[in-house]
């Protein structure tokens, strides 16, 4: 007899109220760590601004000061704290100063002097240049938006602008794709020109089907995980995911050629995130193997996404006295499981030539691919079935 058939009929409804207890839960959660996020990188940037004001001396000192901070900074927490990075919080303190900061709350509330040394064992305590005293909850208070949005305001130039999708993406509560969309479509020109600004304004508040964030997609923003210093190594499917270990294990097995770099491998290019499946670097060619893995069919965009990654990796991770890095794109869409290494660009005809036959052969790798597949979708189906008879 099944163990559910003993429940109570009424179960679905303890189900219903702890899955929505729990999503409640990790939205909160993902707003709360986004908001102090925000405020910290707010902060930094004010402290940072504040000290370049100190003397003439300081303001010299000028990129150098946000170099050293960078290394020290990563050394000790992570890679969030890059020079890019940096200079992103200098900008966002810039373009919202302390007298223009959105006012969520009644005011930001300021601490009694008396309290600082009771409240700074808990939470840290914020001296601005007035002598202000904040916490760093209560100035989250005023960043209602994740600081992406943030991020994807700041390339907004017009303040006019910016301030008009900051207060629509408040108002209409707008995700960050939604956000980036409008920007992108230019909505606050439209709009402005429009004889009926109503109505643009009515139709920006419906949100595409593709909009809807869940909290684990919030918890794995790229900026959360480098603010806790987290791992990012996630897969968007379980599929993918076991394939992308199968095929780690397989290139390992085929010699001491291989040494593993990395999985999940993420770049920032402007205002976007990629994400590489495997980095490897091949000691006998001297180069990086970039990997991208294809769960449906290879298309022109693939290649092009892939020559952009080698070309980060080029400048940003290949160390003097490497081959430059090659690419290889896996798909394995069904029945036309395909591998193609990204060759194009390189400085020479022989090192290319090199590169195809030192490398694995690509009939192998889509074999070795394909029969990687359906291992698993076989185990996944015999799962399930195993499941249902529970």
């Amino acid at each position: 007899m099944r163990e559910s058939s003993q429940l109570p009929s009424d179960y679905g409804e303890i189900h219903t109220d702890i899955v929505q207890l729990l999503e409640n839960a990790r939205r909160a959660a993902a707003r709360s760590v986004n908001a102090l996020m925000t405020a910290s990188y707010w902060e930094i940037g004010r402290r940072i601004v504040e000290f370049e004001q100190g003397g003439e001396d300081r303001a010299a000192y000028g990129e150098a000061l946000i170099q050293r901070l960078a290394l020290d900074l990563c050394n000790r927490f992570g890679r969030g704290f890059s020079r890019q990075n940096l200079q992103q919080m200098r900008a966002f303190y810039l373009a919202w100063p302390m007298d223009n900061i959105r006012q969520t709350v009644s005011g930001i509330s300021s601490l009694n002097p008396q309290t600082v040394s009771a409240e700074s064992s808990s939470t840290p305590i914020i001296q601005t240049a007035s002598g202000q005293l904040l916490t760093l909850a209560t100035l989250a208070e005023a960043f209602p938006l994740p600081w992406s949005a943030y991020v994807r305001l700041l390339s907004v130039k017009k303040p006019e602008a910016r301030g008009f999708y900051e207060t629509e993406a408040l108002r209409c509560g707008w995700t960050v794709r939604q956000l980036d969309r409008q920007i992108n479509s230019q909505f606050y020109e439209r709009t402005a020109l429009s004889i009926n600004k109503m109505a643009m304004l009515e139709q920006a508040e419906h949100a595409e089907p593709d909009d809807a964030i869940t909290p684990e997609q919030a918890i794995k923003d790229p900026f959360v995980l480098e603010f806790l210093n987290l791992k990012d190594q996630y897969s968007e499917s379980d599929l993918e995911d076991a394939l992308i270990q199968h095929l780690a294990d397989f290139l390992l097995e085929l010699g001491d050629d291989f040494a593993f770099v990395g999985r999940q491998r993420r770049l920032r290019l402007d205002d976007t995130w990629f994400r590489i499946d495997l980095l490897f670097f091949h000691r006998h060619l001297k180069c990086l193997v970039v990997i991208d893995l294809k769960v449906g069919k290879f298309s022109y965009a693939d290649a092009g996404q892939m020559h952009l990654y080698l070309n980060y990796a080029r400048e940003h991770w290949m160390k003097p006295g490497e081959n430059p890095p090659v690419g290889l794109i896996l798909c394995a869409a069904k029945g036309a499981a395909e591998a193609h290494y990204a060759l194009d660009n390189l400085p020479n005809k022989v090192l290319a030539a090199e590169y195809q036959t030192v490398l694995p052969d690509e009939k192998l790798l889509a074999e070795e691919l394909e029969r990687s597949r359906i291992e698993l979708e076989a185990r996944r189906l015999v799962g399930s079935k195993n499941e249902g008879e529970a």
